[in-house]
């Protein structure tokens, strides 16, 4: 009779430990193999080596992919000097897309510097990209500039969360010097309603 007391004990530890391990897997953070280029033409260089994980054509397919995200989800500001501000001298331009609406040209975007492929074999989502802008302390970053990187060029391991896509900004209104002054500048994310701000990366 108290053998089958002590079976249905044994599951229950055996429950609580399998819980544990998922646990501490959770508090990981998932990384995926991936690959910065600032071009086309230098990740299809790399590509027709065949040591990495991607093909010219995902080369081009994901560089086409990349200049459409840039387009919808890259910060966009109400002057030039603010964009420069926050992006570097030089590294900015008029939002292609605001110039085909009417009073047009007065939205700034930073201009599209690169992008960055990662492997998400894994998840099952094959090869993706996330574009890459440069920050005014001259390094580049994902459009929402919670993932920063001192190059564009190179290969590692990266978070798996480099690859989220960031809020659409596209047909939005631009920010104001007091919008990303609120925000604590590109990178940080405001935390409250009363405005205060901490670094996102």
């Amino acid at each position: 009779m108290t053998a089958p007391i002590r079976k249905r004990s044994r599951h229950v530890a055996l429950f609580l430990a399998g819980t544990a391990v998922m646990g501490l897997a959770a508090c990981e953070e998932e990384k995926t193999d991936a690959a910065a280029f600032p071009d086309l033409q230098s990740c299809i260089a790399e590509a027709e080596k065949g040591s990495l994980f991607f093909t010219a054509e995902d080369c081009e397919t994901q560089f086409a992919e990349a200049q459409q995200t840039h387009l919808e989800t890259a910060p966009r500001y109400d002057s030039k000097e603010l964009c420069e501000q926050e992006h570097g001298a030089g590294n900015c331009e008029t939002d292609p897309a605001a110039q085909n609406q009417s009073g047009g040209g007065s939205i700034f975007m930073p201009l599209f510097m690169g992008y960055m492929l990662g492997s998400m074999l894994g998840g099952g989502r094959g090869v993706t990209s996330q574009p890459m802008v440069r920050t005014a302390s001259g390094n580049y970053a994902t459009p929402d500039g919670k993932q920063s990187f001192a190059t564009n060029r190179g290969t590692g391991r990266v978070s798996s969360s480099a690859f989220t896509k960031a809020p659409t900004t596209m047909g939005k209104a631009p920010m104001t010097p007091a919008q990303v002054s609120q925000r604590g500048g590109f990178g940080a994310s405001s935390t409250s309603r009363g405005g205060a701000a901490r670094s996102g990366g």
